[in-house]
């Protein structure tokens, strides 16, 4: 039997993580090279010679000796965790196919609870920050979706209290397979909503597929074209090929979402979605996560506990 050549590839296994980022040192090189592949570059003048402050472990610039240490204006700044447990983390959620609980994540590399909770949140928000500046583009299969239930006597259906609205978006290449994907919470399905998630998200001159919801329209505006299908609803409507694949997507990731975490605050749901788009999206070569993700990691502002609660908002005025 033939195998997919994307399943069954070799991947990056423990014994090689831990051949590559087993200690502090080897871990603070590979951040070197992620945040300054081409050598030392000072965040203050940009020169490129330094020299080292070993008592406080900081480098410091030869021309204007301003000081920074590897970690400052990162992901990881003002951490009190060793590098080996960051880049462990890391490694355990973006191999993790389902997703990895934050419960999980602190049985595996044994920290408190909240530490991991803390850890998960800014790795996922480095995915979402990495993968918000790379728009899809060709033919774009679109779709409304909401996660979330009906709360007892409240409103059903589209306007339900408790439901959180996303657009689910893949793309295709020529063969008609998917090449990438984006998840992303809107305040509403509304033109205005849909014309600004598509100027940022959707490459002028794609090809969308939609079904009728009228908003979809939208993608006009940001110099797409648009084919729009009734497709009448029930069950039938799922089966069309031109949403088979976003609907594959969107069930997969359910499907994922609930049976890997036992709740989800909807003001975080936007990381959640976009740890599964990252993976998906790099799926075709899992041995380079690790350098890609360090690389993004390293181009990340910090992001302090206090800051978690208040992404959501941030993203939602952003839009």
């Amino acid at each position: 039997m033939k195998k997919n050549p994307v399943q069954f590839q070799k991947g990056l296994s423990l014994v090689d993580f831990n051949k590559h980022y087993g200690t502090e040192a080897q871990c603070a090189q590979a951040l070197f090279q992620a945040r300054w592949p081409s050598g030392f570059q000072c965040p203050a003048c940009g020169g490129s010679r330094y020299s080292v402050v070993k008592t406080r472990n900081l480098y410091q610039c030869s021309r204007c000796h301003h000081q920074t240490s590897l970690t400052s204006g990162t992901l990881f700044e003002q951490t009190k965790l060793p590098l080996t447990l960051w880049f462990l983390a890391i490694y355990l959620v973006t191999q993790a196919k389902t997703g990895l609980s934050a419960l999980a994540l602190k049985r595996q590399i044994g920290v408190s609870y909240n530490t991991a909770w803390s850890l998960k949140q800014k790795i996922m928000q480095a995915m979402k920050e990495r993968d918000d500046r790379k728009p899809l583009g060709g033919l774009v299969q679109l779709d409304d979706v909401y996660w979330g239930g009906q709360r007892r006597g409240g409103k059903r259906g589209r306007g339900a209290e408790n439901k959180t609205p996303f657009v689910a978006a893949v793309a295709l290449n020529n063969e008609s397979h998917p090449i990438a994907m984006n998840l992303h919470v809107v305040k509403g399905f509304r033109s205005a909503e849909i014309a600004r998630w598509a100027g940022k998200h959707l490459v002028p001159g794609s090809l969308v597929y939609s079904d009728g919801l009228a908003c979809f329209a939208a993608v006009l505006d940001a110099g797409c074209h648009h084919y729009s299908l009734v497709t009448g609803g029930g069950p039938q409507s799922v089966t069309l090929d031109e949403f088979q694949w976003v609907n594959t997507m969107i069930g997969n990731v359910k499907r994922a979402i609930h049976g890997t975490y036992h709740a989800i605050d909807p003001k975080h749901l936007p990381r959640y979605l976009a740890e599964f788009c990252y993976r998906f999206n790099r799926r075709f070569d899992l041995r380079a996560m690790m350098p890609r993700f360090l690389h993004a990691a390293a181009r990340t502002p910090p992001m302090p506990g206090r800051l978690l609660k208040l992404v959501f908002n941030c993203i939602i005025k952003r839009m």
